[in-house]
């Protein structure tokens, strides 16, 4: 790849990330500082706590860039009514994309029953041009068998895009998981999306997604509508390479 290339490249992913603070010691401030970036970037989405939605609604209306929020976020066993509650206010204060984690403890325990409730409950308040982006947590699901019967789950369930990972264990995205969840979305009958997240720090990461996405559905495939990376530090390695110093990391998965 030349460098004109590697730049068209970073270019493109920088439209791909939903640039994310779900640190636990998030703060107001650095929330404004997000919303900056996103906005100065032309970043497909923020993904913020909750309380936060509002917020970047406001700073970011007309900008073109989304408002994202995580619920039954990060353990996954929030009862149902609970979720719906929070999936009501956040629509309410304005998300555009809601992140559902997925009951994935039930799924391993074989409890697929409960974990479809809870995707179909949700599902049946975000209606378009809203998204449902389900999190499958593919590291504790491990099996990429597994890993592909959750995404299929999710997808029978009404979400709009299945993602890997909270970034919240020590297990995030694999290509390997991606890989299952694409060949569910490659036979999916609609328009599915993926959302690698979790780990992805460098431009060669970034890429090796990009390139797994495009190679199953098609060249081009990937676009904010259908592909989204979870990620903060990437931004950074991004703009590193945009500028001309490749090797650059970013720091941080949210």
């Amino acid at each position: 790849m030349t460098d004109r290339e590697r730049i068209a490249a970073a270019r493109r992913a920088i439209g791909l990330i939903d640039l994310t603070d779900l640190a636990d010691d998030h703060s107001p401030a650095g929330i404004d500082t997000l919303c900056r970036r996103a906005r100065e970037h032309a970043t497909a989405a923020v993904c913020v706590w909750p309380e936060y939605v509002a917020t970047c609604a406001n700073q970011l209306r007309g900008t073109g860039v989304r408002v994202a929020t995580v619920v039954n976020f990060p353990s996954g066993d929030e009862p149902i009514d609970a979720v719906t509650t929070a999936v009501a206010a956040a629509l309410s204060d304005g998300a555009d994309d809601v992140d559902l984690v997925l009951p994935y403890r039930a799924v391993l325990a074989g409890d697929v029953d409960r974990a479809a409730a809870m995707v179909a409950a949700v599902a049946a308040l975000v209606e378009p041009p809203t998204l449902l982006k389900v999190i499958l947590e593919t590291g504790a699901l491990g099996d990429p068998g597994i890993v592909a019967s959750a995404a299929q789950l999710a997808i029978d369930n009404g979400a709009d895009f299945v993602k890997t990972s909270t970034g919240k264990i020590p297990a995030g995205a694999s290509l390997e998981a991606a890989a299952a969840m694409l060949e569910v979305i490659a036979r999916a009958g609609r328009p599915v999306g993926l959302k690698p997240s979790g780990g992805i720090r460098t431009f060669d990461e970034a890429m090796a997604y990009i390139d797994l996405a495009d190679s199953v559905m098609g060249e081009g495939w990937s676009s904010p509508t259908t592909f989204r990376f979870g990620a903060s530090g990437l931004l950074d390695a991004l703009l590193a390479v945009i500028d001309g110093d490749p090797d650059a990391q970013g720091t941080s998965d949210y």
